[in-house]
């Protein structure tokens, strides 16, 4: 599992890849939260904390984790690659999670210099230091089980074709559904048990739900299973193209 996983990140940082999704995700959150102006800006925000942060980070990321994973599987099947991976003395399951955290290594390279607006927002309060860590933490903290179930859909996006742009869209409308599409389908009933049931089912409410400061157990065993599932469903598929 090392060598795959030493080898995901060897390609990211010896080609444009890994630089330009750490740059596109620092210049998309660093322009909205203190350049642009409108709701996200910090400063016409009015208030110190990093919520704005942690609503968009999401939906960056929606669309910055599937180009990332694209090219996991799809690109070994293009180039003839995979079965030499089928011949190797490692099991699938070592080569999924070495591509698996290769890509979520990235993923965390790319969110640790936004803890300099962790520093920043506390000495823009009123009361320099007045920020809530417990929610800080906490909203880190489901923003990378969040990224890990987004790498595992998008490296299972990357098993079902050849072609890294089918590939890319795959990932982003599955990441969609299960980030936000729960979310969308709860807001048709009236019905308030039937609304947060429904919700319960997406990763955004999930997210949210740790965002507030408080690990539940519901929330991390909801998003380990789901990361579980689809590298599951990675392996399936390798079996089925190997057969």
């Amino acid at each position: 599992m090392y060598a795959i996983y030493k080898r995901e990140i060897q390609s990211f940082f010896t080609s444009p890849i890994g630089y330009m999704v750490i740059g596109l995700f620092l210049i998309f959150s660093g322009l909205f939260l203190w350049v642009f102006k409108g709701d996200y800006n910090i400063f016409d925000y009015g208030f110190a904390d990093l919520s704005n942060f942690f609503f968009l980070a999401p939906w960056v990321f929606l669309f910055l984790v599937p180009a990332i994973t694209m090219k996991s599987f799809s690109e070994e099947r293009k180039s003839g690659t995979l079965e030499l991976l089928f011949i190797k003395p490692i099991s699938l399951w070592n080569t999924v999670l070495g591509k698996f955290f290769g890509t979520l290594t990235l993923v965390v390279i790319a969110i640790i210099p936004t803890f300099i607006y962790v520093y920043a927002i506390s000495q823009l309060g009123t009361t320099i230091g007045n920020i809530d860590m417990g929610v800080v933490i906490g909203s880190y903290f489901g923003l990378f089980f969040l990224m890990a179930s987004y790498t595992a859909i998008g490296v299972f996006a990357s098993t079902l074709t050849q072609n890294q742009i089918v590939a890319f869209l795959l990932g982003l409308i599955l990441c969609f559904v299960f980030f936000y599409g729960f979310q969308g389908i709860s807001t048709l009933f009236e019905e308030g048990n039937l609304v947060v049931t429904t919700a319960s089912f997406g990763m955004k409410a999930h997210f949210e739900s740790i965002a507030r400061g408080v690990l539940d157990t519901r929330d991390l065993v909801y998003f380990s299973g789901l990361t579980i599932f689809f590298l599951f469903l990675t392996v399936v598929q390798l079996k089925r193209l190997n057969q």
